[in-house]
C-alpha cells in the first residue's frame, strides 16, 4: 500500500506537504533563536548550548538535537526527491513548453524549482560554514556560534549568499504554504482567503526575520 501511494501523483504531492510543513515548523523556531543574537554574545551563546542539553537528564547530551536533524534530513530528502519525480513527471506529459503562459501565474509559482535547488545548495553551504567550520570566512570557534555568525555576515559574500538564499526561501514558503493546504484538504472558498493571507504572512515574516541578522551585522547594530 505504502509504494502505490508513493507511486502516485497525489501521493508524492501530500508527501511534499507533509514534509514541508515539518520544514516550516523548523524555520519558524529557527528564526525566533536568530533573533536571540540581539540579546548579546552570552545570549545567544548560552541558547547554541541549550540546544544541546534539551530533554536532559532522560535524553542525553545532543540526542534530542540530533533526533531534530535526522527529521530535518528525512523531510529534506522526502520533499526534494518528491519534487524531481513530479517535475519529471511533468515534463514527460507535456514535452513541448507551451505556446502562452497560463494567465495570473505568480512569480514565486513559476521560480519554485530553481528557488529549490538555490535552498538545497544554500543547506550544504550554511552547514559547512556555520556547522562545521569547513568554508567558514574567519577562524571557526566550536562553542562561540556569536563570533561565527559576525563573522560570516562581516564578507560581502556570506551576505549575499544569505540574502539571496533568504529571497528564494520567501518565495518558496509563500507558494509551498498556499500547495500544502490545497493538497492536504485545507483548501475551501471560505478558507482560500485566509489561507492566502497566511501564506503571505508567513513567507514576509519569516524572510524579514532571518535577513535582520545579516544586516544586524552590516550596521553594526550586532558586533
Amino acid at each position: 500500500m505504502a509504494r502505490t501511494v508513493w507511486d502516485s501523483s497525489v501521493g508524492k504531492k501530500t508527501v511534499m506537504a507533509v514534509s514541508g510543513l515539518i520544514m516550516l515548523l523548523y524555520l519558524v523556531a529557527h528564526m525566533i533563536g536568530n533573533l536571540k543574537i540581539y540579546f548579546g554574545a552570552g545570549e545567544f551563546n548560552h541558547y547554541a548550548h541549550w540546544l544541546r542539553t534539551i530533554g536532559e537528564p532522560v535524553m542525553h547530551y545532543e540526542w534530542t538535537l540530533w533526533l531534530v536533524r535526522v527529521v530535518l534530513v528525512v523531510a529534506v530528502v522526502a520533499h526534494a526527491v518528491s519534487a524531481y519525480q513530479l517535475s519529471r513527471r511533468d515534463i514527460r506529459a507535456r514535452p513541448d513548453r507551451y505556446v502562452h503562459r497560463k494567465p495570473r501565474t505568480s512569480y514565486a509559482t513559476r521560480t519554485m524549482r530553481w528557488g529549490g535547488i538555490i535552498l538545497g545548495l544554500f543547506i550544504v553551504w550554511h552547514l559547512l560554514d556555520l556547522t562545521t567550520g569547513t568554508v567558514h570566512s574567519g577562524v571557526f570557534q566550536e562553542g562561540h556560534p556569536y563570533q561565527n555568525v559576525v563573522d560570516t555576515f562581516s564578507t560581502w559574500y556570506g551576505d549575499v549568499v544569505y540574502i539571496v538564499a533568504m529571497l528564494a526561501l520567501g518565495l518558496h514558503i509563500r507558494h509551498g504554504f498556499w500547495s500544502a493546504a490545497q493538497t492536504l484538504g485545507a483548501g475551501s472558498r471560505s478558507r482560500d482567503r485566509a489561507l492566502k493571507t497566511v501564506a503571505n504572512v508567513l513567507a514576509l515574516v519569516l524572510t524579514a526575520g532571518f535577513l535582520s541578522v545579516p544586516v544586524g551585522v552590516m550596521t553594526g547594530v550586532v558586533s
